[in-house]
């Protein structure tokens, strides 16, 4: 299989209809072999009746029915199991992202690359409560992760399938596949795509999410930097408490022994400040809470050895390899 066209679906059963149809009209007259995997995150309208009656329609389509709605990443993941395409193509089903868009990103990935992100540029949604968090957010997230993107929230994308095979995903972290994707060298270029007004339905996008992409965010940043020696966070949030508590209690033992054995008078101030209850408990904590960061940062260390060795699995991941004995 050439390609694979993976579309979580929410609650979409006007959109449904008439993204088969676009879809169809897109891949079929493309000389490629194709599936596109349609997977309901527990809809509670008609959507799953649609996507049966479109998977009669096309016979390229493939149909994933969730449980429940799980989110927008674990249907995505989801798809991405039971897909066979060397290419895999992610777009949402609320026809705001274009069909038509599927052969320009084919176009760069048969140039070399391993990730094609689409860029909305000219994003047709609300300036407050969709475009300007989304501009903060991008800018925020190219920043920390160091991959920049004018758009990490734009769903439709394009993969190899090497790509995709050595990403676990969790949380909202479908975003954040390009900025995972570098970690392993892979190549990434971003491209305008058409974005189009929503005609039905309602979005399950908004400012409440937030939150949860700050948090998984930083979960990204310590993958990328941290995953293999977590100690070298740990570590230095440990230093950063232990340095100051130690020195602090060096100053005042000094205070100590200058003011009563070498009767130095200008010590006496810290003496006192010494003795009193604040500054007594400040420099044990600091020391006690950079004990507890060293000793997370060390287990783990453990258990990050558990991990990779339990499973043989390498901290590193081979793109090809060439053996002209074979």
């Amino acid at each position: 299989m050439d390609l694979s066209v993976v579309i979580p679906v929410f609650n979409e059963e006007e959109n449904v209809p008439l993204l088969a149809k676009a879809l169809d009209d897109t891949l079929k007259p493309l000389d490629t072999t194709y599936e596109v995997i349609l997977v309901d995150d527990g809809s509670t309208d008609g959507s799953w009746y649609a996507m049966l009656k479109a998977s009669k329609d096309y016979h390229h389509f493939k149909l994933i029915r969730l449980r429940r709605n799980f989110g927008q990443t674990p249907a995505m993941s989801a798809g991405f199991t039971a897909s066979r395409g060397k290419v895999i193509i992610t777009l949402d089903a609320d026809l705001q992202n274009d069909p038509a868009d599927i052969p320009k990103l084919l176009e760069k990935i048969s140039e070399g690359f391993d990730v094609v992100s689409g860029w909305r540029k000219n994003r047709q949604d609300t300036f407050i409560n969709r475009r300007l968090p989304s501009i903060l957010g991008n800018a925020l997230i190219s920043k920390i992760t160091g991959v920049f993107l004018h758009d990490y929230g734009c769903t439709l994308k394009a993969y190899r399938r090497d790509i995709v095979e050595n990403i676990q995903l969790y949380g909202e972290m479908h975003r954040f596949i390009p900025a995972i994707a570098s970690w392993v060298g892979a190549r990434l270029t971003e491209i305008e795509v058409n974005h189009r007004p929503r005609r039905f339905g309602k979005s399950k996008y908004g400012i409440s999410r937030t939150t949860r992409v700050i948090l998984d965010l930083l979960t990204v940043k310590f993958l990328l930097r941290y995953s293999t020696h977590p100690m070298q966070v740990f570590g230095k949030m440990g230093l950063g408490f232990g340095i100051p508590g130690i020195l602090l209690t060096v100053l005042f033992l000094f205070a100590h022994l200058s003011y009563n054995f070498l009767g130095l008078e200008c010590m006496g101030g810290l003496v006192e400040m010494s003795k009193r209850p604040a500054w007594v408990i400040t420099p044990l904590m600091l020391i006690l809470f950079c004990m507890q960061f060293i000793s997370m940062g060390l287990l783990a260390e453990l258990q990050i050895r558990t991990y990779h060795e339990s499973q043989n699995k390498p901290t590193y991941v081979i793109k090809e390899t060439v053996d002209p004995h074979v």
